[in-house]
């Protein structure tokens, strides 16, 4: 467990610095995730200690949140000042991602159909 939480780390890490040393305006964590994602890819697969891991840190997920919910509170009155645009934002981000992958689903279903001559 604790090589499977030092790797997630490492990732992290990498993609902070990446985020920082370019200037990059994407969020380190994001460039490790996605690092992640591309070893993860070339390896084959997570190992059994990573996967267990990250379920066991998924488990907990809503811990995770904790912070974030003191931050609103913390900052009630700007999010208050500023509700319009935050609405806003909320509506089209959402808007975007469910159009998006309904597009992506559809492409993947469509590749993925057996055609129906084929025994």
């Amino acid at each position: 467990m604790i090589g499977a939480i030092t790797l997630l780390l490492v990732f992290q890490l990498a993609g902070e610095v990446i985020a920082r040393g370019f200037g990059l305006p994407i969020p380190g964590p994001v460039i490790g995730m996605a690092l992640l994602f591309l070893g993860l890819a070339i390896r084959g697969g997570p190992s059994t200690d990573l996967r267990n891991t990250a379920q066991g840190l998924l488990q907990h997920l809503s811990l995770l949140f904790v912070p974030a919910g003191t931050g609103v509170m913390l900052h009630f009155q700007r999010m208050s000042d500023e509700w319009l645009p935050l609405l806003a934002s909320l509506l089209v981000s959402t808007a975007v991602t469910i159009g998006v992958t309904a597009v992506v689903l559809r492409a993947l279903i469509h590749r993925t159909r057996i055609p129906k001559d084929l025994p």
